[in-house]
C-alpha cells in the first residue's frame, strides 16, 4: 500500500490466487492512505479441450465491490484444501525426483497460501536449479516432469460462483489461453450467458495490438473492461506495481466506475 501510494495510484486491486488474506490485511492500510482498493481474487479453472486430453487452464479473476458473499468464501475455503492436497502431492513428487524438499520450507515462504512460485523459490535456495524460470521449466510448469495437476473447478462453475457471491466476473490475460482469434471470440460468447461480465483488456503480457483487440471484443460482446499489471514482487521482478513491463500496463481509473456501478454500488 506505501508504494501504491507513493507512485501515486488512485485505485487498485489485489487478486491473490483463492484467497482474501491479502485484501483482508491490506484494506485498512489503504483507507489509511487514500486509496480505493476493490476486493479481489483469481481463480485457476479447467477448460476441457473438444478432442480431449489435459485441460485447459484458464484463469478467471473476481472483483467484489461490496465484498464477498459468505457462499463464495465458503467455496473459496474447498478450492484452498485442493491446492494445499496438490502440494503434498507436488512435495512427494519431488522427491521422487531426488529434491530434497519439505512442506515446511515452502510453507514458510508462501504461508497461508502456497504456490508453486514458493516451490521455484526453495529450489533456487537449495541450488537444485539457477533461477525461477529454471524450476518451472525443467519441473513445475504444466509440461514439465514434477507436475503435478491441481482438480481446479471448471470456467462455467467458477463464473457462477463469483455472480453469487456478489462478483464480478472477468476473464484473465486471455493471451495465455493459447487460442486462435475465433475460438477466443466463440469462448467468450458461451461464457456470457453463464455469467460473464468482463474481461481484463490491460494486462503486462498484453501488446498495444493486443489490448486494443480485447477492447474492440469487449465493445462488441458487451463486456466491461478489467485491467491490472499483474505485479508478483520478486516472482516477477520485470513487472512493476501499477506499469507493468517498462510501462506497458497503466490501466485508466476510468475503468473502475463502470465495475462499481455495474452492481450497483
Amino acid at each position: 500500500m506505501d508504494a501504491a501510494a507513493a507512485i501515486g495510484l488512485e485505485a487498485l486491486s489485489i487478486t491473490d490466487h483463492d484467497t482474501f488474506d491479502g485484501f483482508d490485511e491490506a484494506a485498512p492500510l489503504a483507507a489509511e492512505r487514500g486509496l480505493r482498493l476493490l476486493c479481489g481474487i483469481e481463480v485457476s479453472t479447467r477448460l476441457p479441450r473438444p478432442g480431449g486430453g489435459r485441460a485447459r487452464s484458464v484463469h478467471l479473476l473476481g472483483y467484489f465491490p461490496a465484498g464477498p458473499g459468505d457462499s463464495f468464501r465458503a467455496w473459496i475455503r474447498v478450492q484452498q484444501q485442493i491446492r494445499y492436497e496438490r502440494n503434498l502431492a507436488l512435495v512427494d513428487r519431488l522427491q521422487e525426483l531426488g529434491i530434497d524438499i519439505q512442506y515446511g520450507e515452502v510453507r514458510a515462504i508462501g504461508r497461508n497460501m502456497v504456490a508453486r512460485p514458493h516451490f521455484a523459490r526453495v529450489m533456487v535456495r537449495k541450488g537444485y536449479v539457477k533461477d525461477l524460470q529454471s524450476a518451472f521449466d525443467e519441473y513445475l510448469d504444466e509440461s514439465a516432469i514434477a507436475y503435478v495437476e491441481k482438480h481446479d473447478p471448471g470456467l462455467e462453475e467458477a463464473i457462477t460462483e463469483i455472480r453469487r457471491g456478489g462478483g464480478i466476473p472477468s476473464v484473465a490475460h486471455a493471451v495465455r489461453i493459447g487460442l486462435s482469434d475465433a475460438a477466443e471470440v466463440e469462448l467468450l460468447q458461451r461464457l456470457i450467458p453463464a455469467g460473464l461480465l468482463a474481461i481484463e483488456t490491460w494486462h503486462s503480457d498484453h501488446s498495444v495490438e493486443r489490448r486494443r483487440k480485447y477492447q474492440d471484443l469487449a465493445v462488441s460482446l458487451g463486456l466491461l473492461e478489467t485491467g491490472g499489471s499483474d505485479f508478483h514482487g520478486a516472482n516477477k521482478g520485470d513487472v512493476e506495481l501499477g506499469t507493468g513491463r517498462a510501462g506497458n500496463c497503466r490501466a485508466p481509473v476510468e475503468i473502475l466506475e463502470p465495475l462499481l456501478s455495474a452492481l450497483g454500488v
